[in-house]
């Protein structure tokens, strides 16, 4: 047994001197571990289920009064594990347990978790997959603008002049004669996407060799530039985000703007927006022909909880197909050898 378990010492909380209160530290426990039991830690896990963080706290509070009230101050993992899926159902609800199970689910993962999350020019990519990447306990965020800002500086404009331009502006730096067919916009936007995937795909590599999990999000996150067929050695899930409401969409740069002190501008957004949205049905289009999620954006509350089901039905689809392919394999195996003997 630990030292944290035999000294669980009595905490108190003292104000003007006089003693308020005296709390027992709870300890969770394994056949190697323990750790104090933390609510906030708790709350944070919970809100992986698709609930609110003020729920999720309040669940936690109730896991930590049944705790104390029943005087289990030195627990096993297993133990409060039953106990929080039993306040979190009695709160919640047998589907927001559902998606619990899910989340924990992902720390058995036996590849690491990588996230991709595309669409047009402000349609809250960076939000969601800042929020998402909480909620799952995810600590790697990047973006494919900042991959891009990165090959900026290693290559000239002689080498790759569409890095130099933004997404919607790309067409300037189209350099070979564009068929009549093919618009400017779109294939600024594809040779820019084409050359920022090599970065994007170094990084999905290097998380691997690493075994870390990932979000990553940007407009270049684009169906069918990306290879997924070689990062067999990850779990990769890409979605993309849509918004429908063309006035819906354009009030997200107005808020960018007051957000970042204008460092964004309203206004340079606004004047494209034709391009941005252009841009946006193209990787749609592509999604639809690449079966990528179409996540359809209505406010960061009732998106992320979307997204985050999204993300374990794809999970959960490709570990049971993996599932039924080991099962396939030992079967056949047993055949072989009962044909042989």
């Amino acid at each position: 047994m630990t030292n944290d378990l035999i000294e669980n010492k009595i905490f108190l909380v003292y104000y003007s001197g006089v003693q308020m209160t005296q709390l027992k530290r709870i300890i969770i426990t394994d056949k190697k571990h323990s750790l104090p039991f933390s609510k906030g830690l708790l709350a944070k896990s919970l809100t992986a289920a698709g609930i609110s963080p003020k729920q999720a706290y309040h669940i936690a509070e109730l896991v930590e009064d049944h705790l104390r009230k029943n005087d289990k101050l030195i627990v096993k993992s297993k133990f409060l594990k039953k106990i929080i899926l039993q306040k979190l159902t009695a709160n919640a609800g047998e589907d927001k347990t559902e998606k619990y199970k899910n989340w924990q689910a992902l720390g058995a993962l036996d590849k690491p978790l990588i996230i991709l999350v595309g669409g047009a020019t402000g349609v809250g990519k960076s939000t969601i997959a800042s929020e998402i990447a909480h909620r799952l306990g995810i600590n790697r965020l990047t973006s494919t603008d900042s991959i891009r800002e990165v090959m900026r500086v290693i290559f000239s404009t002689d080498i790759a002049p569409a890095l130099q331009e933004s997404s919607f502006h790309a067409s300037r730096a189209i350099r070979a004669p564009v068929d009549e067919k093919t618009d400017p916009v779109i294939a600024g936007f594809m040779e820019q996407t084409a050359v920022v995937s090599v970065g994007i795909e170094a990084i999905i590599q290097r998380a691997i060799n690493e075994n870390l999990h990932m979000v990553i999000e940007g407009i270049h996150i684009v169906p069918g530039f990306l290879d997924l067929e070689l990062f067999k050695g990850a779990f990769v899930v890409p979605l993309i985000i849509k918004v429908d409401d063309e006035k819906v969409h354009k009030s997200h740069f107005y808020m960018r703007g007051v957000q970042t002190h204008q460092q964004r501008p309203f206004e340079k957004y606004v004047k494209n927006f034709d391009a941005i949205r252009k841009i946006g049905f193209y990787i749609e289009d592509l999604a639809k022909k690449n079966k990528v999620s179409i996540i359809h954006s209505y406010g960061l509350d009732n998106t992320i909880p979307y997204v985050i089901e999204d993300i374990y039905r794809q999970i959960k689809n490709v570990t049971s197909s993996n599932g039924s392919k080991k099962e396939k394999t030992k079967k056949s195996k047993k055949i072989r050898r009962k044909a042989s003997g």
